[in-house]
């Protein structure tokens, strides 16, 4: 019997992924990201995955912020997150209901055709391949201004009237910690893609800091969107 590798490597990532195109969806490496899937054109992705890698890129609209508007040409951001389907489960009105978990962030090449209604690119990996070859060391993670974060997140929290079981904030990792985070908290876009594309987790961690803190300070939503 031969022992098949069910995670790729660097080595194994495809040409071509299909997109989702969802404002305030931001998935991070290592992260999980529910999903119920309704759209046709997106039922199709998902069974698509399914018969392949089962990858699936999200991958957020730049000047769309309600999903019920996004049209099929809108301007998309160059950079997103590769995921796996790890979950998967068919519910009776026929719906999808899925797990994506984060492998891998990368930059839009080229968009190529639609196919059966959902969008796809041509991804280029290589400035993110740190992301598959780091995983193993995510536990381990030390983040310098964890203290910072979560006095600033405590106090986002009281404004925006968010309960949290602060015991099992104290107990999470590092990379954990910060990378729920920034994909759970409702952030704005623009705040979002700033997140996902920081360089590693302390500088996200600081982003996510200066975020809190300037909402804390009742300044508006939109000083770190970065619209390309």
């Amino acid at each position: 019997m031969v022992d098949r590798r069910r995670t790729p490597t660097p080595a194994m990532l495809p040409d071509e992924i299909p997109v989702f195109p969802l404002p305030g969806a931001m998935l991070l490496p290592g992260g999980q990201l529910p999903l119920n899937i309704f759209e046709p054109r997106y039922l199709n992705m998902v069974e698509d995955a399914l018969k392949s890698d089962r990858l699936i890129g999200m991958i957020q609209p730049v000047a769309e912020n309600d999903e019920r508007l996004i049209a099929d040409g809108v301007t998309l951001y160059k950079i997103g997150c590769a995921g796996r389907l790890t979950q998967f489960m068919e519910t009776e009105d026929g719906r999808y209901v899925i797990t994506l978990t984060g492998l891998i962030r990368f930059r839009v090449q080229e968009e190529l055709g639609m196919r059966d209604g959902y969008r796809r690119v041509r991804p280029d990996f290589s400035s993110y391949i740190e992301d598959i070859t780091a995983a193993d060391d995510r536990d381990t993670v030390e983040v310098a201004g964890r203290d910072k974060l979560v006095a600033a997140m405590s106090k986002y929290f009281d404004i925006k009237g968010i309960e949290a079981d602060m015991s099992n904030i104290g107990d999470a990792p590092d990379a954990l910690l910060v990378d729920t985070l920034a994909m759970t908290c409702p952030l704005e876009p623009g705040e979002k893609q700033a997140l996902l594309e920081c360089p590693d987790t302390d500088k996200r961690a600081e982003l996510l800091t200066s975020i809190f803190e300037i909402a804390a300070h009742g300044v508006g939503p939109g000083a770190y969107d970065i619209r390309q």
